[in-house]
């Protein structure tokens, strides 16, 4: 059983008046440098919990973006169930529902409309998975949406590593019978006080924008965007070849350090690559590239301490940040972005060449 100590600590987001302080998960591999066993290991241990609970139904996992990208698909590959993530992006040729999350800086979310309308007969229940629910609204607000669009089509339960939950919500939850399951249970109260007792004095680095250079990048083929409806295992094997092809420019030497770097949405993949390194004896790191714009300090007790300002590898002129980036003997960045902004994949670059990192190598997950 996971205690609170074990996975939380509280950060302070910056600008944000709707919540100032942001739950950082420690084993999440999102914000964190994690080993992505124990990513997996916590990811598998609600997956088992949804296994026992329903047994026997058709499922589909929804992934939130981007933070809960990773756990939607690890729980769909478990689940051995059909998985969709929301998303931020723009992808051609489609139409979407479109929800809003209210707290978060970049509030537009969607779902693939073409996918939902696909799988909707197939499933029994859509399952919504997040690392933290608070008050419910973003979930209610995108089943209203769903029932209306479909109605009696499916029940709805919601997955999540952590659960904030007030009695009102459980109450709202328990009359339009929509299921909870989490690992652990948490309380709010003093959250917000622990973030504002934080100086926001950690180290800033914005980007280099005078060494510009076009970083070398390895496409491996194969792609499957979790983005548009996927089954589990599919995903999986996909994600099994993926690393077949990295290993040909991949040798990792046991013992040796390893950073392995996700962007943004794309976060399973990273972690999937990382697992299958540290599992040939490397010693393996995994986070990723955010959205999220968070304050860091210089207290040791505070979660974050150097924020990376970058420019997005997905869209010219869109920050994004990473963390507490440090000296490796090699990283891996794995990215599904086109390579039509250059800059975003050079800012990322720059960053770790920054800490004392020189064996760089950069793969992007291509479709053809």
């Amino acid at each position: 059983m996971y205690t609170e100590q074990d996975l939380i600590k509280i950060a302070k987001r910056e600008n944000n008046k709707k919540r100032p302080y942001l739950i950082v998960n420690k084993l999440q591999a999102k914000h964190i440098p994690t080993a992505p066993s124990q990513a997996f290991k916590m990811f598998d241990a609600l997956a088992e919990r949804l296994e026992q609970q329903y047994a026997g139904e058709r499922l589909l996992l929804v992934g939130f973006a981007e933070t809960a990208t990773a756990i939607g698909a690890r729980l769909a590959v478990r689940l051995h169930a059909y998985y969709i993530q929301t998303t931020r992006e723009q992808i051609p040729g489609v139409s979407y529902l479109y929800f809003t999350e209210a707290h978060s800086h970049a509030t537009e979310q969607k779902l693939v409309k073409e996918d939902i309308d696909q799988v909707i007969d197939r499933v029994d229940r859509i399952i919504f998975a997040e690392d933290e629910v608070t008050t419910g609204n973003t979930i209610f607000g995108i089943i209203k949406i769903l029932q209306r669009q479909y109605p009696k089509k499916a029940v709805y339960s919601v997955a999540s590593l952590l659960n904030g939950m007030d009695l009102t919500a459980e109450q709202i939850c328990r009359e339009q019978k929509i299921d909870l399951a989490y690992l652990r249970k948490i309380s709010h109260a003093g959250y917000a006080e622990a973030a504002e007792a934080y100086a926001e004095d950690g180290t800033y680095v914005l980007p280099d924008t005078t060494a510009y250079r076009q970083v070398p990048s390895y496409r491996i083929f194969g792609y499957q965007n979790a983005r548009r409806l996927v089954m589990g295992d599919a995903y999986e094997q996909a994600c099994r070849k993926l690393w077949e092809d990295m290993r040909e420019f991949t040798e990792v030497s046991r013992g040796e350090r390893v950073l392995v770097i996700g962007t943004e949405e794309c976060m399973y993949p990273a972690l999937y690559v990382g697992d299958c390194i540290e599992r040939l004896g490397g010693i393996v790191l995994c986070h990723s590239t955010t959205r999220s714009p968070i304050a860091v300090s210089s207290n040791a007790d505070y979660p974050l301490h150097t924020r990376y300002e970058l420019e997005s590898l997905y869209e010219a002129g869109r920050k994004t940040f990473i963390y507490d980036l440090a000296a490796y003997d090699s990283v891996i960045i794995l990215t599904d972005a086109s390579d039509e902004n250059g800059r975003g994949a050079a800012s990322l670059w720059h960053a770790l060449r920054g800490c004392g990192n020189r064996n760089i190598r950069f793969f992007r997950w291509c479709a053809k």
